[in-house]
């Protein structure tokens, strides 16, 4: 059975464990919706989106807590969402190609995009809460860039008397000063009037094109509904300030399964540069049984279209540079062996090299790309119910409980 977004009728029925004609009895009962597989044809296609949403709903009357159980593992969708769209091996928000944006548009753009669904120039104006930079400087300047934000943005609600208007405006407005914020957190400087882009190029000691950044900070803005947008929606759900919602995302994303992950691919490029080969070291970790970090994306088989763009960003703009050559033989030599394409953790470990950023440029450029849209699904949550999944539980059975001695 193929990964693409179609299905043909055999493979369907499989899918849904019916015969042909049950098939299409759903298709006739409007439970399903085909169309021509190709211009003219009789044979049928369904998407597979479809099928996935029809045969979660039946499990879910047959098995309640299997079915939801599974759905949460890259399984079928479990809410809803106008922001991201992974669909064919692309990505895109509000129905625009991420690709097409991070060649053409800036990252202030996106950012009106995701939060307005208008590709207007611009970050909403606002100013960020007033707080003792002097002081906490030197406190935040032995850590890493996404730790002083976490640092903050806590004094940062503390000082913000709207940080409980939930209004979808005054959201927007509390976002563009939580961005702020985070620039500022990062680079150690106020954003002002430049690009988020420049305010990083300088902040993180970056050399080289201001366009390379604004394409990675776009391709990080939202991913759907991964483990830090879901973890922001519950906090959301549950009525927090998005500057808490924030706060639990950054939470999940520094985990070494999402944006830490990108400190997992840095000791592969730092192993890389100690060996003799790429080959050898993705021979030696696939004889050791270990896994390849940043190489491979369940949502894309064909590999992930972040990571491809930017490892051509890059060749395009530094060709002969040592560390992107270093990047593209780790990419052929993972492949060769493993058939396996960079994710975009590659592409921005290797972005962060090329470019002579500080380390943990890295998670830093992810987070800051990450919080735009994380700031999109909170405005889209906030009006909707809280989010209480149930558990299975596993534990010992209950006992029964003992009634009090009667009196002697």
């Amino acid at each position: 059975m193929t990964d693409g977004p179609f299905l043909g009728s055999r493979q369907a029925a499989e899918l849904l464990g019916v015969q042909a004609a049950t098939l299409y009895a759903y298709v006739s009962r409007g439970m399903l919706t085909s169309e021509p597989a190709l211009p003219g044809s009789r044979k049928k296609r369904y998407r597979r989106q479809d099928v996935l949403a029809l045969k979660q709903a039946r499990d879910i009357r047959h098995n309640p807590v299997k079915a939801v159980q599974g759905s949460l593992h890259w399984g079928a969708p479990v809410l809803d969402s106008a922001i991201t769209c992974v669909d064919n091996g692309r990505l895109y928000y509000r129905g625009h190609d991420v690709l097409q944006l991070a060649r053409e548009r800036s990252f202030e753009q996106v950012v009106s995009l995701i939060w307005s669904g208008e590709l207007k120039a611009g970050i909403p104006p606002a100013k960020a809460p007033r707080l003792p930079w002097p002081q906490l400087t030197p406190l935040l300047a032995g850590l890493k860039p996404l730790q002083r934000l976490q640092c903050v943005l806590p004094l940062a609600a503390a000082a913000d008397p709207a940080r409980h208007d939930r209004h979808p405006a005054a959201v927007a407005r509390m976002g563009s000063r939580i961005l702020r914020l985070a620039v500022r957190a990062v680079t150690g400087s106020p954003l002002g009037r430049q690009s988020v882009a420049v305010a990083l190029q300088k902040g993180l000691g970056a050399s080289g094109s201001r366009r390379l950044l604004d394409a990675a900070l776009i391709l990080c803005a939202d991913h759907e509904l991964n483990v830090s947008a879901f973890t922001v929606r519950c906090a959301a759900s549950a009525g927090s300030t998005p500057y808490d919602a924030v706060l639990a995302g950054l939470a999940a994303l520094r985990g070494p399964r999402h944006g830490g992950h990108t400190a997992r691919v840095e000791a592969l490029f730092d192993e890389a540069a100690r060996c003799a080969s790429a080959e050898s070291v993705v021979q030696g970790r696939l004889a050791r049984g270990e896994l390849l970090p940043g190489f491979g994306h369940p949502l894309y088989p064909e590999g992930d279209p972040r990571g491809r763009l930017l490892l051509e960003l890059l060749r395009a703009h530094t060709p002969e540079h040592p560390e992107l050559r270093r990047a593209l033989e780790l990419c052929s030599a993972a492949h060769t062996a493993h058939g396996s394409l960079p994710a975009i953790d590659v592409g921005l470990v290797a972005l962060r090299r090329v470019l002579g950023m500080a380390d943990g440029a890295a998670i830093c450029l992810f987070g800051i790309g990450r919080l735009v849209g994380w700031l999109g699904h909170i405005q889209e949550q906030l009006p909707q119910a809280m989010i209480r999944p149930r558990a299975r539980y596993q534990g010992p059975p209950p006992q029964a409980s003992q009634g009090a001695s009667p009196a002697g």
